[in-house]
């Protein structure tokens, strides 16, 4: 095994880890398949051991790639220190800040609008992610806070509780549940569905349904929110969101028996910042907190 290696084989090696397939990692760091297969194979062979299994859907971690990926976070958290110490010359603080994908950009825009206004003179790097994402990023250092989701974290991070929220049935207006306060999971069958498919309770949805014996008529998927909401807005099917999510051109009902929860929170590693950013951190948590 080699002593050294380039850190972008590093990037792309994390990539692959943080989304288990190699056509989203190529996208994740904006280079085509092709390139980061054969980075993935020059790393391998740098290293003398094979790193992923390939399977049908996923990839998957072999030991040598298990044995690897504390290193090459290691890596990347040094490498992103380095970063933070050279900004320390800069004049104007930057707070990274890692969003998560599923937060509604209202709420997101609201949440910003407050920070800026109690700390003028920092600046702020936004970078979307998935959960998982978020948590490998601040393990790296490479973001200084993320705004996701509060999974009871004890020891890796500080958790600044934001809000809680409940989830509801989004449909068109002129969907005949539309008005209603409640309906129930057997009111859905075969009624039109469109899939979230990075929703947190994607999996619950699911089996509340199943429960119900009730096999909604799947009509869309996608991974991208807005455009979700924009598919109900056009009778196209109804979706389960976020309550944070409801717009005047949609309608929201809850779901009877549906009471799934999520916590909103500001999630910061506890490490040591130099002593200027450690004093916009501060603000930015009293800020939100």
């Amino acid at each position: 095994m080699v002593s050294m290696f380039e850190l972008y084989l590093i990037r792309y090696f994390l990539a692959v880890v943080e989304t288990g397939n190699f056509t989203k990692a190529a996208e994740k760091v904006f280079v085509s398949q092709p390139t980061l297969s054969a980075g993935i194979k020059k790393l391998e062979s740098q290293v003398g051991h094979q790193l992923f299994e390939r399977g049908r859907r996923r990839v998957f971690l072999t030991e040598a790639g298990s044995k690897l990926l504390p290193r090459a976070k290691a890596i990347m958290h040094e490498c992103n220190m380095a970063t933070q110490d050279l900004d320390k010359t800069i004049d104007t603080p930057v707070l990274r800040l890692g969003l998560l994908m599923t937060l509604s950009s209202r709420i997101v825009s609201n949440l910003l609008k407050k920070a800026q206004k109690n700390m003028p003179n920092v600046a702020f790097e936004l970078i979307d992610g998935t959960e998982q994402e978020l948590n490998n990023r601040l393990d790296e250092r490479s973001i200084d806070f993320a705004l996701s989701l509060d999974r009871g974290h004890k020891a890796e991070f500080g958790v600044t509780p934001l809000f809680t929220e409940g989830y509801v049935f989004a449909v068109d207006k002129g969907h005949w549940a539309a008005g209603k306060a409640e309906v129930s999971g057997e009111d859905m069958a075969d009624q039109n569905m469109i899939v979230r498919s990075r929703c947190e309770v994607l999996s619950e949805t699911s089996r509340y349904f199943t429960d119900r014996n009730v096999r909604p008529r799947l009509t869309y998927r996608t991974t991208n929110d807005e455009r979700a909401l924009r598919m109900v807005e056009a009778g196209i099917g109804g979706t389960v969101i976020p309550e944070s999510y409801a717009r005047d051109d949609i309608a929201s009902v809850k779901l009877k028996g549906f009471d799934y929860t999520r916590k909103i929170a500001l999630l910061h590693p506890r490490y040591q910042m130099s002593d200027r950013l450690e004093e916009a951190a501060k603000g930015f948590i009293k800020a939100l907190g």
